[in-house]
This record gives C-alpha cells, structure tokens and sequence, in this order.
C-alpha cells in the first residue's frame, strides 16, 4: 500500500510507494513524520511545487468492522492507493452500561434504599445509543485524521437498505406489512404441526406435549 507524504510545513502531499518511501529516506530527503499510520516528511519541497491529482475517500459503514478506502480516480480507471479497516467496540460498550447499570441498582436496592430517579429523566433530541455514537464518532475522526496526511477532493459513504418483504412480494403495501406467513395461525398448534405432534428430541408420539417433554 502506499505511504502517505507531507511537506516540510506539514502540507498534505500525493502517496508515494513503499520503495520510494524508502530512497528518500535513505538520501535524506524525508523524515519520519508518524508511525501508525505510516507518514514520512519532505525536507526539501513545498506543495505548491507539486502536482496533485484527485483523491475520493470511500466508506463501507458496518456494525462490527467499518472499511476505508483511498481512491486515485482517473479519467479511464480507479487506482486503489490505501486500504484500511476500522474495528468498532460496540458491544465493549453496551457490556460495560449493562454493567454500570447492575452495580446502580445493587447499591440501591442491597445495600442502601435510594429512591428511583429514572422517572425525572429525559434524553435530549437526537439521542442515539452511546455504541452507535461511538461508531459514527471513530469514523468521524479517522476521516479528520487523513485529511492532514492526504489532499482529499470527495468523499463517499455507502448507505444500504433492504426491504426483505418487498424483494418477495413487489406489490406489498400499506397494513399487509404487518400481517406475516403465521397471520391466524394459534404459534403451538403451528409447532406441533411443524415437528409432527412428536417430541423433537426423543420422537416420542401420543404423550402430552407442551412444545416438548424433556428438558434440553
């Protein structure tokens, strides 16, 4: 992948490659500038004595891991110039509220009697879970983060929906969302029917069955 270059005022300069990178290092043309991610500094040329060609940072938002991609766009073609990957701690995060949470009621309810006070509170407007705060922040930051090592021009997020009920049914609408495959169905009957009136551990037939008789 390539390595990210600034000048020597610390002005966002095009990628370079991993073995250029290194010769001018070794001329002593460039410094290292950071480590993580990996950026080296010109001591010896301006931006403004360089020609800069459009660079697109493209996003794939997702719930566990969200995927980062720098893009040389051409007249005839798209140059991937860097690849990364963001690990998000969402479910770090809803761990350690449930948990708070617990250690709340244990001190009000084991240890001494505090009157609960969740009936005089309100979230603001806007209110979004803290793990997708999170999310949406990381992205945020890293996306500030890059635009001081590379002359960004665009920026592209990928938002997906998909409607499984209409990719079944095109015509669906209106209240016949809310009616599913079950619509009438009493949910035992339908699953004595579905295991054949038989215990779907053992196969044991014409016993009384409440779903099953044996404990998994």
């Amino acid at each position: 992948m390539a390595v990210f270059v600034v000048d020597k005022h610390h002005q966002p300069l095009m990628p370079c490659s991993e073995k250029k990178a290194r010769h001018l290092l070794t001329k002593g043309r460039a410094r290292i500038h950071s480590i993580y991610p990996f950026v080296i500094r010109l001591v010896d040329r301006k931006a403004e004595e360089s020609a800069l060609q459009p660079l697109r940072c493209k996003i794939d938002p997702g719930s566990i891991t969200t995927g980062i991609a720098l893009v040389r766009e051409n007249l005839s073609e798209q140059i991937v110039v860097s690849l990364t990957e963001l690990k998000h701690r969402g479910s770090t995060i809803s761990k350690s509220l449930k948990d708070r949470a617990a250690y709340r009621r244990r001190r009000r309810y084991n240890l001494r009697y505090r009157s609960p006070r969740f009936d005089n509170r309100c979230r603001p407007s806007g209110w979004i879970p803290p793990s997708l705060h999170h999310r949406v922040e990381t992205v945020i930051n890293f996306v500030k983060r890059i635009q001081k090592w590379v002359p960004l021009t665009g920026l592209t997020c990928e938002i997906v929906r998909f409607d499984t009920q209409k990719i079944l049914d095109p015509e669906i609408q209106g209240f016949e969302y809310q009616r599913g495959t079950l619509l009438g169905c009493e949910i035992r009957e339908y699953l004595l029917e579905k295991w054949g009136r038989k215990c779907i551990y053992c196969d044991a037939k014409n016993i009384p069955l409440q779903i099953d008789h044996i404990v998994p």
